[in-house]
């Protein structure tokens, strides 16, 4: 059974990092600077909006998979409380045992941004809307000057706002259950987490992601990542969801 259980475990960590394969055939990209070749020009300069802000509209996807793995990758271990150290420790020694994908639960914010799978930025003046292709999960960013609410019902994504501070758009978000990870490799987080989130464009194809976590009842202090994103051309989002069905548990007989 753990043989079983491994080899389905790692079935599903690895199939929803691997590319996607493109859904529409001989797809053009508009908009995308090109070289004489055709080929996209990704170091172009990044592009603006009407009023003049940084227009992070695409299709994007984490480059760097460590992230994903652990978000603490650079940095070494987070300064974790003691309840979270030996979380994460019990998580490593059962090799990840009890995700929450295992049960087709959702990830977590910091999770699916650093995930190398595809979502898509629409931006518009008041509200930025992100579509996951995991999990066929979205999520909206108000960009109307609200305040973030000050006892929100917690959910899975949370509730988050963002503003522009120059070429940055700085998003912050708070109200998340704790039932998430906020990595795969299993750094847990409690309902008081709060997340910044600091994206800047410096080209047409890159985003640099700087993610930072603050959830006392967790960590000692705030920590995080600066997440690397790519620009995804000549391609869309696919559907992908997750049968409750054909879960771990219901294939390993749990």
């Amino acid at each position: 059974m753990k043989i079983l259980e491994a080899v389905v475990m790692g079935g599903i960590l690895l199939s929803p990092c691997a590319p996607a394969p493109a859904q529409w055939m001989n797809l053009h990209t508009q908009g995308v600077p090109r070289k004489a070749d055709g080929k996209p020009n990704l170091s172009a300069p990044a592009p603006k909006t009407a009023d003049g802000k940084p227009d992070f509209s695409g299709l994007w996807q984490s480059t760097e998979r460590k992230y994903v793995d652990n978000l603490a990758s650079d940095t070494g271990q987070p300064p974790s409380l003691p309840w979270a150290d030996a979380f994460y420790k019990k998580i490593k020694a059962s090799n990840g045992a009890g995700r929450p994908q295992e049960r087709c639960l959702p990830h977590g914010v910091t999770d699916y941004d650093s995930l190398p799978m595809p979502w898509r930025i629409v931006q518009t003046p008041s509200n930025i809307v992100i579509l996951y292709e995991a999990y066929n999960h979205y999520r909206q960013i108000f960009m109307d000057g609200r305040a973030l609410p000050k006892d929100p019902q917690p959910t899975w994504m949370g509730y988050s706002v963002g503003k522009f501070e120059g070429d940055t758009l700085v998003v912050e978000s708070n109200g998340f259950n704790d039932e998430t990870w906020l990595d795969d490799d299993g750094h847990p987080h409690t309902e008081a987490l709060r997340v910044t989130e600091r994206f800047r464009r410096p080209d047409f194809g890159h985003i640099s992601l700087q993610l930072i976590v603050d959830d006392p009842k967790a960590y000692s202090k705030p920590w995080g990542a600066t997440v690397p994103l790519g620009l995804l051309v000549d391609d869309e989002l696919i559907e992908n969801i997750c049968e409750n069905e054909k879960d771990l548990g219901h294939i390993i007989g749990k």
